[in-house]
């Protein structure tokens, strides 16, 4: 008899909801509210992710993290505001902060140090599964949250999109396959992010690419997620209709990673 393999996805869906729970209990609604000193400008963050091919260099996000369920610690001295500088310098088009703290050493105090130290549209990745979620979104400093389609239940991903779209957040909704493709876009997804990993087993097909993006509508802003390596990958998915590139392990695990941008976004 074999033994199923664990959802990591799961895993970490039900650990985001005990921690955001406490979270919401030590700061109520609104007291985030109340906190909240400037409007998110979602709108930004989806013009910064249109490109018109590749000219002026490819439109990357750039992501802030120290660790990953996959390969463990990227970064042991981590510097977010810092490395979200040298990002901005490089040339991103836009910086995500990752903020799970369990399996990716996040915080939202990452999100508002990067705030601070940059002008950039910032997009909040975490496992946004409630409303809560979207206000500390606002009220750390972000332009932009991710909602991924195969962590949340069609309701509630249609909620969570008119939500934040309600507090004026940007919206990149993260599908894997061609089933959860099509509930982004019933849910009313403007801007869908296509990952070739896995969230459930971590595997990477960049194959899935080339899969969804026949089936993408033309009016919708696309972005690459994981497994970009190199500026050749860029270009061959530019070339099939993504827009944009969220780029993180191979960027952060650098000694510089703002010249690792560089080499990634140069002619």
């Amino acid at each position: 008899m074999t033994t199923a393999a664990p959802d990591l996805l799961a895993t970490i869906v039900a650990a985001t909801r005990r921690i955001v729970d406490v979270r919401e209990t030590a700061k109520p609604a609104r007291a985030l509210a109340a906190e909240q000193s400037r409007t998110p400008d979602g709108a930004a963050f989806e013009r910064a992710l249109r490109a018109n091919g590749l000219a002026g260099g490819p439109r990357v996000i750039a992501e802030c993290k120290r660790r990953s369920p996959s390969k463990g610690i990227l970064r042991a001295e981590y510097e977010p505001a810092a490395h979200a500088r040298a990002y901005a310098k490089a040339g991103a088009a836009a910086i995500s902060v990752l903020t799970e703290p369990t399996f990716f050493d996040g915080s939202p105090d990452h999100l508002r140090e990067v705030r601070a130290a940059v002008t950039l549209p910032i997009l909040r990745k975490d496992f946004i599964v409630t409303e809560y979620q979207l206000l500390e979104a606002a009220a750390i400093g972000a332009d932009a949250v991710l909602l991924i389609v195969g962590a949340l239940n069609q309701q509630d991903l249609s909620a969570l999109i008119r939500a934040a779209q309600g507090h004026s957040l940007a919206v990149l909704v993260e599908v894997h396959d061609l089933d959860e493709l099509q509930r982004a876009l019933d849910a009313g997804a403007r801007i869908i992010g296509v990952n070739s990993r896995n969230l459930r087993t971590l595997s990477v097909d960049f194959d899935v690419f080339a899969h969804i993006s026949a089936e993408l509508p033309s009016e919708l802003t696309t972005v690459a997620e994981s497994g970009i390596r190199t500026r050749e990958d860029i270009e061959r998915l530019n070339s099939i209709g993504y827009d944009a590139f969220l780029v993180g392990e191979r960027l952060i695990a650098q000694a510089d990673p703002g010249a690792a941008l560089r080499e990634l976004v140069g002619p």
